[in-house]
């Protein structure tokens, strides 16, 4: 595995200044886009360059080049192409977290090496909440940023939420925790750094995830672990406490969050679905006197247990664990239980995570309540949203392989889980991911609408299902467990589509 040296290519910010920097992949998610600023912004020379057209990047081509606050006359680009002389006569390269290093003739050129995550953890002063893992990921920071704001921090957020730290890096300060959302790729570029000394990291639960990258599932939680690698006993680690899906967990035994438990110098707490054991520190879910689902948390010192968490308006049962590791963080800053959760109880979810988002009554007075869960990626996520509203669904699913098995999904589709709840209509989305699912479903006789090559024709053929429907309050769930690679850009790309024809067709 690479690792760099410690330190930053820059001391200061006026280092920055006649700099020929190269960024590579100016991408359509705004990171490229941000570094391009940010470094302009500090006066140097930048060359954007990305296998992309000028014509498939026209989006954020234009954003620069109709900002007036952007000195255009510093920015050059290089598109449709690498060239191996930008990277070697670059003083610094900015390195997307989607490219290897390893085997990169490109990268092995360059003088030196930064991500725009790697520049501001090495000037921010702010503390730092990270969270990283495979399940939960976006919606856990999400829910810690709305958290800590509500609470009268000012607080922000970046990192894999597309939202690069860079844009706010000179708004924080020693008071202004940010929360970030990192990557197994994000993490695998500060390995050696010494960079990252997260006050509170959280890995969420871990699944087997980007193996068409990784190959195996230890070197993909090897770049997971490197999130807690450089904390301190002042620093605060939080770990699954549940064990893994079966074939899933270390090699050596045991689950993930009893490996890093054992790893971390970090004061180690758990996340649990019940009651913890008395040697154990951290939350778990329990009911409450009226017998309502509820959140606790006991850290060392304490006598007895305290409520964080309840009376949630998001749904699903992996948004309580969610909800609940952020009303964690925010005790641990100092918020009251009462605040937690007053405030965590507010918490509307976000985008393309179980996003309701639009409702449709049909002429016979049946009624239809939309949600966009174009986040789910992997197959568990898609079977979790297929189970969150305690009652059969129509669940749109299906996609490209990411390299994953599809057994979580088939398992739960097929009625092997006994204690699941059948899915009230399948439609699927084309994909190798959903030629992989196919076997199971026709194995077990289950029926299904699709494959379909659109959107579009997989929500004309819903429509026809439901027009005549006299049923209230009907669910339909988008939670496709795969990627969607040659329909879409990305995920999210996918989950405004999906919104936007819902609405013109369901009026």
């Amino acid at each position: 595995m690479y690792s760099y040296k410690p330190g930053c290519t820059f001391q200061t910010l006026q280092d920055i200044k006649g700099k020929n920097i190269v960024v590579m992949g100016l991408g359509l998610n705004g990171g490229g886009e941000a570094c391009v600023r940010f470094f302009l912004k500090h006066g140097a020379n930048v060359l954007a360059t990305d296998m992309k057209t000028a014509e498939q990047l026209a989006p954020t081509i234009k954003k620069l080049s109709d900002d007036p606050e952007i000195d255009t006359s510093r920015l050059s680009y290089r598109l449709g192409e690498h060239r191996i002389e930008d990277f070697q006569n670059a003083d610094c390269v900015i390195k997307n977290p989607g490219v290897k290093i390893e085997g990169n003739k490109y990268l092995a050129a360059a003088k030196n090496i930064e991500t725009d995550i790697s520049i501001f953890l090495h000037f921010t002063k702010s503390p730092i909440i990270a969270v990283t893992g495979s399940k939960g990921k976006s919606s856990t920071v999400s829910a810690i940023n709305y958290g800590l704001n509500k609470a009268g921090f000012t607080a922000y957020l970046g990192g894999n939420i597309t939202v690069s730290p860079l844009t706010f890096l000179e708004k924080t300060t020693e008071k202004t925790p940010v929360v970030l959302e990192l990557s197994s790729w994000q993490l695998a570029d500060l390995r050696g750094r010494k960079a990252l000394k997260p006050k509170i990291c959280i890995i969420t639960k871990i699944v087997p995830d980007h193996q068409n990258w990784y190959h195996a599932m230890e070197p993909y939680v090897a770049d997971k672990r490197l999130i807690y690698a450089d904390q301190t006993s002042s620093d605060y680690s939080i770990f699954d406490f549940e064990g893994d899906e079966p074939g899933t967990g270390p090699e050596c035994g045991g689950s993930w969050g009893d490996f890093f438990a054992k790893e971390t110098k970090g004061t180690v707490l758990r996340y649990a679905n019940s009651e913890l054991p008395k040697v154990f520190f951290g939350v778990y879910q329990t009911k409450d006197e009226d017998g309502t689902f509820c959140g606790r948390v006991i850290l060392p010192g304490m006598k007895q247990p305290e409520t964080i968490l309840k009376n949630l308006i998001v749904p699903g049962e992996h948004m309580k664990i969610n909800a609940l590791n952020a009303a964690l963080v925010l005790y641990l800053m100092g918020v009251s239980s009462t605040q937690c959760v007053k405030i965590m109880g507010e918490w509307p979810g976000i985008d393309h995570r179980l996003q309701f988002f639009h409702e449709y009554k049909n002429n016979s007075g049946g009624s239809f309540r939309f949600y966009n869960d174009s986040c789910a990626t992997v197959p568990e996520a898609a079977a979790a949203a297929s189970q969150s509203f305690g009652k059969p669904v129509y669940l749109l699913t299906g996609g490209t392989d990411k390299g994953l098995e599809l057994t979580p999904l088939a398992d739960t589709l097929t009625g092997k889980n006994k204690n699941e709840l059948p899915v009230k209509s399948l439609y699927l989305l084309k994909g190798s991911a959903t030629d992989k699912l196919l076997p199971a479903l026709n194995s077990a006789k289950v029926k299904y609408n699709g494959p379909f090559n659109s959107l579009q024709e997989m929500l004309n053929t819903l429509k026809s299902e439901i027009e005549n429907s006299t049923q209230k309050e009907q669910v339909v769930v988008f939670s496709p467990g795969a990627t969607s690679f040659g329909m879409f850009a990305n995920e999210f790309d996918r989950g405004n589509k999906f919104m936007q024809s819902v609405k013109e067709l369901f009026k």
